[in-house]
């Protein structure tokens, strides 16, 4: 990007299917990340509705020690930064391995400074330009072909990497791990995909956010690999001095009529093992929360609150905390990843029991996409409900899963994966799988 002196920023109408032309152009970039909140209320606010496109000119891959790395960068930079963090990043804080195949092969950091940024609003977009002015990004866009999604985006064959016998049977063990006082939680997942196959991820995308619209939807380009994530849940977000965290623990299905549907609602608000899930989660996140706070200002704002979504109801909590002086946004960020819904507690042990347990490496799945703003404030969400894919090896993934307890049952532990999965599968044409 040019310097700061020579960026053009403007406001524009937002004209019928600007977003999708806007997309439609941005996809033409090597990077573009794109955040949406669906107009979902949610506590501490969703996602901005903002598209960030560069061609490249300032992108960093920050290897397995990101954060030190990524820290300079904002301080050199003071701008915009746009990017992700891999659930393996744990190995580098925790001091872990992983030996599990990688399917799309994302690396384990990688963050941009837009060319151009899209900020949308009611009945406008703000453009700031780094390359030639606002007004000429706005006419690209008015003369692109609007992005208009078939469906199904394609039809898939996945495999599944785990078969049911060995998933149930894993939850077995796993409950044999926590009987003998190795760990209380543990979030098993397992891995899905197809290969070799043609996909258009910017349709498939529009596809799986009209199906399940979520809080913290993202679409991302990273050259030659893709997330299309339709995603419920906050891993952190930074604004002054609060950080704010809202992990979910506890699913159930919509009903199919609005009868059914508050029947259920209560029942996952009263389920004892549900409550006993998030209650753990929210134990550790206070932990991982103090280790950045002031003392005594981690504080459970909202305990055991049921949110619908289009595909199912979750029990989500929200957590703050004051950020201590001297404790940098980078540091924030390493003290709370992986998000404790995605580990399990204690965070350390249940994380080598995963690697145990689990057939793929993670990846981007179960770590964190957002970004970063000029004042040091940020936004990630967990990445699930997601489909990853790879340009090059023409390879499409996704995972799903949940925790388990002593008290789970695994057969509906293995519904509630699908339950899980069911958007994706919808919008994959991939209802079955082998």
């Amino acid at each position: 990007m040019q310097a700061e002196s020579t960026t053009s920023s403007c406001s524009f109408a937002l004209t019928p299917s600007f977003v999708e032309r806007a997309l439609a152009w941005a996809v033409t970039f090597p990077y573009c990340s794109y955040f949406t909140s669906n107009n979902i209320p949610y506590p501490h606010a969703a996602f901005p509705h903002i598209l960030a496109v560069s061609s490249g000119t300032h992108c960093w891959s920050l290897g397995h020690a990101p954060f030190d790395l990524l820290h300079q960068i904002y301080q050199e930079q003071k701008d915009w930064l746009f990017g992700y963090f891999s659930y393996d990043l744990k190995n580098h804080i925790h001091g872990l391995q992983s030996g599990h195949p990688d399917a799309i092969q994302f690396p384990s950091c990688t963050f941009f400074k837009p060319d151009y940024l899209l900020q949308i609003g009611e009945g406008e977009v703000t453009i700031r330009a780094g390359i030639g002015t606002a007004r000429e990004i706005y006419q690209q866009i008015l003369q692109t072909k609007p992005a208009t999604p078939s469906f199904p985006a394609t039809q898939v064959q996945l495999r599944a990497h785990m078969t049911k016998k060995e998933y149930l049977r894993k939850v077995q063990t796993i409950q044999s791990h926590i009987e003998e006082g190795d760990c209380y939680e543990l979030n098993l997942c397992q891995e899905f995909s197809a290969r070799p196959l043609a996909l258009d991820p910017l349709n498939t995308f529009l596809q799986l956010n009209s199906l399940s619209p979520t809080p913290f939807a993202t679409f991302q380009r990273f050259q030659d690999l893709y997330l299309m994530a339709a995603s419920p849940e906050r891993f952190l977000k930074k604004e002054g001095n609060k950080l704010v965290s809202q992990p979910i623990k506890g699913t159930i299905r919509r009903g199919k009529t609005s009868a059914e549907d508050e029947q259920l609602k209560a029942q996952l608000a009263s389920d004892e093992k549900e409550l006993a899930e998030n209650m753990m989660i929210v134990d550790l996140v206070r932990n991982d929360l103090a280790r950045s706070a002031v003392t005594g200002s981690v504080t459970v704002e909202e305990l055991f609150g049921i949110y619908s979504f289009r595909q199912v109801h979750q029990m989500i909590s929200t957590v703050t905390a004051e950020i201590k002086t001297g404790i940098s946004f980078t540091e924030a960020i390493r003290n709370a990843f992986p998000m404790g819904s995605m580990t399990g507690a204690p965070k350390r042990k249940v994380m080598e029991l995963i690697e145990q347990y689990e057939c793929s490496q993670r990846g981007l799945y179960s770590g964190a996409v957002g970004f970063i703003s000029p004042e040091g404030d940020f936004d990630f969400n967990v990445v699930i409900r997601s489909l990853q894919y790879n340009a090059v090896l023409r390879s499409l993934s996704f995972q799903v899963g949940g925790a388990i307890t002593f008290d789970s049952i695994p057969e509906k532990e293995y519904e509630e994966c699908l339950l899980k999965a069911s958007a994706l599968l919808k919008v994959l044409g991939a209802e079955e799988f082998s």
